[in-house]
């Protein structure tokens, strides 16, 4: 059987000839607006202290914390989640901690949300 029309010399690409249809037609695409950006905070002020198992991840108190994302904001990062590091005393069996309204998270949202309402706080 003979091949009917043009297909084996010419072969229709027309979705993939030029760059802007390239872009328009990928599959995905990463952009900052897909990001979370992952912190972990600590009580206290000025504080900073190195992660041992994850080299250049810092934990921050919430001071600090602000910088950081006062920076993540300025990339277009639109959402934090909120990783809290909790001293051993403050940690009981049933987590009262987590219910407390003065706790670290509901400060840190506090004041992540009045100087940046738009960004968002994942905990």
């Amino acid at each position: 059987m003979r091949p009917t029309g043009a297909f084996p010399s010419i072969r229709m690409r027309r979705m993939r000839r030029d760059d802007f249809s390239r872009r328009l037609m990928r599959e995905h695409v990463l952009t900052a607006d897909d990001l979370i950006y992952p912190v972990f905070v600590l009580d206290g002020s000025a504080r900073s202290e190195a992660v041992p198992s994850m080299p250049g991840v810092e934990r921050v108190s919430i001071d600090r914390l602000l910088k950081v994302a006062e920076e993540a904001v300025a990339l277009g990062v639109p959402a934090l989640a909120l990783f809290p590091v909790i001293d051993a005393a403050g940690k009981t069996e049933g987590a009262e901690e987590a219910w407390n309204p003065d706790g670290l998270v509901p400060r840190t949202v506090q004041a992540l949300k009045a100087r940046f309402p738009e960004l968002g706080v994942i905990t």
